[in-house]
């Protein structure tokens, strides 16, 4: 358990926030950073630690919000159940892409472009077929109930994310202290002088794109649990894909908590450029860009990195 001690530690002080904080705003500001954090999550298990570079992380996040919402209105089938089987789909389309990209020898800058290249074409097929409302998109049916997975407060959706994302944290904890999380390091530092020594390059791969999928598919559920209404633009858009990729490098590419401190800092930056902004919605994106600029001059390692080198300071001076 000592590994997991601080990550437990970080989560029941989350969990506890909604017993102090009244305000519904604050809320929601906490509940889409950390769905953000959770899609980061993913994208970091792939990118981050295994150095495959996505751009169409959004195809993940639009199967499981698509899934969710299609089986429940289209089938009748639970909530839970459809929430369930979008993770599924997410896992075995991450699995599917793997499968003709890493076969084909695609990495680098050629596996990014193919999987937005995938991430487009899901989008074009949901916004003209007719199972999943084409243009006009699909809409849940308000029943607000937990055994419908619709919260009736802010808080309860809330918990909802936090466990999702606690689980994802802690998967990708347990990664870093198995084989498989030391195989995806050589991966990615070296994918020829892995496969030289052993490595299953190909089933790392897949595993890791797999697991991806999964988890960012998990945010897409909730996504859809939540707003009860999805299109093709904003399950498959590619602002999706941009946020999970931001807040894994913004807040420390390849660790644990990197992608929870990147969605904080970026969903605080978004709220201030919508209040500054006013008439000028630019003024967000400009801030967004900026502060990729800086990280990636200044601190590569994201904030996780800034915090490392600034500890080892502090005990010298102690």
């Amino acid at each position: 358990m000592r590994p997991y001690r601080l990550l437990l530690i970080v989560l029941a002080m989350l969990a506890a926030l909604p017993l102090v904080i009244e305000s519904n705003v604050a809320l929601n500001f906490l509940k889409v950073s950390l769905m953000l954090a959770l899609a980061g999550t993913g994208w970091n298990l792939l990118g981050g630690y295994g150095g495959q570079f996505s751009f169409g992380h959004a195809v993940f996040f639009g199967t499981g919000a698509y899934t969710a919402a299609v089986l429940q209105v289209r089938f009748g089938i639970n909530a839970w159940v459809a929430f369930g089987a979008g993770i599924a789909l997410g896992a075995l389309v991450g699995a599917a892409i793997g499968w003709l990209t890493f076969r084909a020898g695609l990495r680098g800058s050629y596996f990014a472009l193919v999987t937005l290249a995938f991430a487009e074409v899901a989008r074009i097929i949901a916004s003209v077929w007719p199972l999943t409302g084409a243009g006009a998109g699909i809409l849940i049916p308000l029943k607000l109930g937990v055994a419908n997975l619709q919260f009736g407060s802010r808080a309860e959706g809330y918990w909802f994310v936090l466990a999702l994302l606690g689980l994802a944290m802690a998967l990708a904890r347990a990664i870093e202290g198995r084989r498989f999380g030391a195989q995806l390091v050589a991966v990615r530092e070296n994918e020829d002088a892995a496969k030289a020594l052993g490595v299953d390059v190909l089933r790392v791969k897949l595993m890791a794109i797999a697991l991806s999928g999964g988890i960012t598919a998990s945010a897409g559920g909730f996504y859809a649990q939540t707003f009860l209404y999805l299109d093709a633009g904003l399950a498959y858009g590619p602002w999706i894909s941009v946020e999970a990729l931001l807040t894994a490098i913004v807040g420390g590419i390849g660790t644990v908590w990197g992608p929870l401190l990147g969605a904080l800092v970026l969903q605080a930056l978004s709220e201030l450029g919508k209040h500054l902004g006013g008439d000028a919605p630019g003024l967000g994106l400009v801030l967004f860009g900026a502060v990729l600029i800086i990280v990636v001059r200044f601190a590569p390692e994201g904030i996780v990195g800034l915090i490392r080198r600034a500890r080892p300071r502090r005990v010298a001076r102690g």
